[in-house]
């Protein structure tokens, strides 16, 4: 598969990178979402998955967790350390998803935690409508946005909240959770948005 060019500079940094997402933990960066996540066992698609560190704690959970990451560097590290984890790795990507699509399978969850800054904003689009068209009935979708600056060698936009919100609604996804907060490693100037968006059940 070509690298899509929002994963630009992850693969050169795939070893250090690997540190820092292990070096936070899942409660930490989902603590106030998980209200909002369906009880186990569920299925749970994890795009851009990175190092498998979220799908490995969802499976351990109870959850039947499909992991997706473009980067082979980075979904390397999350095989060897997760291995045993009982979660599935794919090599596909946003907006389109072409194999995890072909499946024909249904998720009650999508997390796409710190990818959505990287996506143009027509991929943004196509990959709101991928997405959505994922989700079983009554399934969710959740969002952690990056805002400031842009790392060396990155590709990152600034996406507001109310453009995804407009898209979302386009698609028939309803938001039922929305927040900001700090950066977890302490970046300057860097803050997340989250949003918990929802298929209704009917």
């Amino acid at each position: 598969m070509t690298r899509p060019a929002g994963t630009l500079g992850y693969g050169e940094a795939a070893d250090e990178l690997a540190v820092q997402y292990e070096s936070v933990s899942f409660d930490e960066v989902h603590g106030e979402l998980l209200a909002h996540y369906p009880p186990a066992p569920a299925a749970v698609l994890d795009l851009g998955a990175g190092t498998g560190r979220d799908a490995a704690a969802l499976a351990a959970l109870g959850h039947h967790v499909l992991a997706v990451e473009p980067t082979p560097e980075l979904r390397a590290h999350g095989e060897r350390l997760h291995a045993g984890s009982g979660v599935r790795w794919m090599s596909d990507a946003l907006p389109d998803l072409p194999q995890v699509r072909a499946s024909g399978e249904r998720y009650d969850l999508v997390l796409v935690t710190a990818v959505w800054m990287h996506l143009a904003p027509g991929e943004r689009r196509t990959a709101l409508r991928t997405v959505g068209s994922l989700l079983a009935p009554g399934g969710r979708l959740s969002l952690t946005v990056r805002h400031g600056p842009v790392p060396a060698g990155r590709r990152m936009y600034d996406v507001p909240d109310e453009e995804t919100l407009a898209l979302a609604a386009e698609y028939g996804l309803r938001p039922v959770h929305q927040a900001s907060r700090q950066d977890l490693h302490g970046r300057g100037g860097v803050h997340w948005t989250l949003l918990v968006l929802e298929r209704p059940a009917v």
